[in-house]
């Protein structure tokens, strides 16, 4: 007790004495003027000193033809004379391009761009009309100025504005400008190729959108990638960055198959507001606001003597289309000695970052540094920089997945040009180069029930997963009675496949309308002792989706004739393959692929963003293999393994 009541005291005394301190403090404090602050702590102009940077970043508004500025951001190294540029015109923020506030350019700029900050390059971003710090008006992949656009300006003229400023104010430069930029930012590339600005002295479209209807962003042959409805509010609905569309479900499955037709779920998150939709929802057919803004056949109709490299992945998500036929087109116009395509072991805009693996494949290094580094960048600084080359660039370079190195072609063929052979589908699920049994093959096709293109959940935010899906494991649906799979014996010898494969499906059904989704597979045998996960895993080689009505015509739909077999005949993406020995080929055959593509209601109808609930009915699809009709993968195949030509 004696103990607890000393305490007590003490604890008292120690609070008495603290509060005589503090009213001691108090007592002899002086406020001055120098400790008070009436304005805001923010000042009015801000510099960070840079003595130490190893650049100077400048921030410009270029003048265009029509008065409009547009934001451009340019980094040059410290010290720096008859440097070239390296342009990038970009709806996603040019200041976003540098990163880092760091002293050191090559730290300070995103992943896509270190290789490119090593002092040798001046480095310039710009945001298009209508985005970001750009002034002007924004209308999405702005079409070429014509019928589709009267005004005198597109980003054709802008491209050339721009490197004309750059070359007669950018004086540590020696006037030469190549350009470079993936996706939107390759259409950017492709659109100033059009007509280019004389300093421009080399170029590279990165899985540039070339043809959005036929095979890139927006549609596959007339079927919705309805998905990237996200892209539409994030792009148009501000001038900086929108929002993807809100989600009641975690499952994308589950969110678009209860919102009914995508048109339903563009109203119902207000897509009306955009007129990028509006007209967009106009012209689910291939007429002539699809036609009239399809760059490979305008590059081929306005070639240039610019000096290109058309990239894309061999296994990209979003722009598997573009940069092939983009050159294909170039190629029959008599301009193939300028013109060289590239299609590496990537997934969309992989050239930008890392590629030491896509998904389960695993490559023998950065394959994408590696490229950058040996290839894109020595061939340009052959343009830009008058150094030598060690080796000329081959009319194409393609990777070889299976043997795992570039194979170089110096006559690579159009798929127009190769010669093909059937690969038949056979009785008993069968797959063989004979046609052999008769008979077809049914299922049901049930738009309640749509086939996934991932196991379900399909998470919106998973970009791993949609980056990797091309290459998923296809026997999630194997078993699925609305999937067909034949596949041939296991293989004895190599089956090498350069080219784009063609579907060649004879079928017929009991609804008027319908979608065919084809798919070409590289069986593994059943066990793997270098990587058990694997064994029998089935990876997609090529794979593509055709809506039926447009068989005829793409531009002018028509009903299906029920019960009547058609031709479904349509070209799948290019490949540089090798099926190996103890290896088997499987071909899959269904008719939905959601939710990545809309669901064909089966019922013909004249807009099938705009299809009722009513509409939506389950069909019998009937694939001939017999005297009906002798379906067929048709294969670009090659004698021997590995190499090129």
């Amino acid at each position: 007790m004696k103990t607890a009541a000393l305490r007590s005291a003490l604890v008292s005394l120690v609070c008495l004495l603290s509060a005589a301190a503090f009213a001691a403090s108090q007592d002899s404090a002086k406020v001055t003027p120098d400790m008070i602050q009436t304005g805001s702590d923010i000042p009015a102009h801000w510099t960070q000193p840079q003595g130490n940077f190893d650049y100077v970043q400048r921030e410009v508004m270029i003048p265009m033809r029509d008065g409009v500025k547009l934001h451009t951001v340019i980094l040059i190294p410290k010290g720096a004379h008859d440097l070239p540029m390296l342009l990038e015109r970009t709806p996603y923020n040019a200041s976003g391009f540098v990163r880092e506030n760091s002293p050191h350019m090559a730290d300070a700029v995103w992943s896509g761009d270190k290789d490119w900050a090593d002092g040798s390059y001046i480095l310039v971003w710009q945001d298009i009309r209508g985005k970001y710090g750009s002034e002007g008006q924004y209308i999405m992949t702005r079409p070429p100025v014509g019928p589709l656009n009267p005004t005198k300006t597109d980003d054709t003229t802008d491209a050339w504005d721009t490197i004309d400023w750059l070359v007669k104010n950018i004086k540590e430069s020696n006037g030469k400008v190549g350009m470079i930029g993936s996706s939107y930012d390759g259409w950017t590339v492709a659109m100033a190729l059009l007509h280019p600005h004389p300093a421009l002295k080399v170029a590279a479209p990165e899985s540039p959108m070339i043809d959005g209807w036929m095979g890139d962003d927006w549609y596959h042959y007339g079927a919705l990638r309805q998905i990237n409805l996200d892209y539409f509010t994030e792009q148009s609905s501000v001038k900086g960055s929108g929002k993807p569309v809100p989600r009641e479900s975690y499952d994308d499955y589950t969110n678009f198959l209860e919102a009914g037709s995508a048109g339903d779920y563009a109203d119902a998150h207000g897509f009306k507001q955009i007129p990028w939709w509006n007209r967009f929802a106009a012209h689910p057919a291939y007429d002539a606001f699809w036609q009239l803004q399809a760059l490979d056949k305008l590059l081929a109709a306005h070639p240039s003597d610019v000096p290109t490299m058309w990239l894309q992945g061999l296994w990209d998500q979003e722009d598997i289309y573009g940069a092939v036929h983009a050159w294909e087109a170039l190629d029959k116009a008599g301009h193939s000695a300028n013109n060289h395509l590239v299609i590496g072991p990537w997934w969309h805009s992989q050239i930008n970052r890392s590629a030491w693996n896509l998904g389960p494949l695993k490559w023998p290094g950065d394959t994408a540094a590696q490229f950058r580094q040996r290839v894109m960048i020595p061939w340009f600084n052959h343009y830009l920089r008058d150094t030598a080359l060690a080796t000329p660039l081959p009319e194409a370079m393609i990777y070889n997945a299976v043997e795992q190195h570039w194979d170089n072609f110096n006559n690579w063929k159009p798929a127009s040009e190769q010669q093909l052979t059937p690969l038949y589908l056979q009785a008993n699920m069968g797959l063989g180069f004979e046609q052999a049994g008769s008979g077809d093959d049914s299922y049901i096709s049930d738009p309640a029930k749509p086939v996934s293109y991932l196991p379900r959940p399909i998470p919106v935010d998973n970009e791993d997963r949609w980056r990797t899906w091309l290459v998923q494991d296809q026997r999630f649906v194997v078993d699925r009675p609305d999937v067909l799979s034949y596949t041939t014996p296991v293989l004895t010898k190599t089956v090498w496949v350069q080219g784009a494969p063609i579907a060649d499906i004879l079928a017929k059904t009991t609804g008027t309308d319908g979608d065919f989704v084809v798919k070409l597979i590289d069986v593994y045998p059943g066990t793997d002792p270098t990587d058990p996960t694997m064994g029998g895993y089935e990876l997609p080689v090529s794979l593509d989706i055709f809506r039926g009505r447009y068989r005829k015509s793409f531009s002018d739909p028509s009903a299906i004739p029920a019960n009547v077999v058609q031709e479904y005949k349509f070209r799948l993406p290019t490949v540089n393959y090798e099926f190996k020995p103890g290896h088997r080929i499987m071909v899959q055959i269904q008719s939905t692929l959601f939710p990545l593509y809309d669901r064909n209601p089966q019922t013909y109808v004249p807009n099938i963003l705009f299809a009722k609930p009513s509409d939506y009915q389950k069909a019998t699809v009937t694939i001939e293999h017999g005297a009906e009709g002798h379906s067929a993968v048709l294969l670009p195949m090659v004698a021997g393994a590995g190499g090129g030509n």
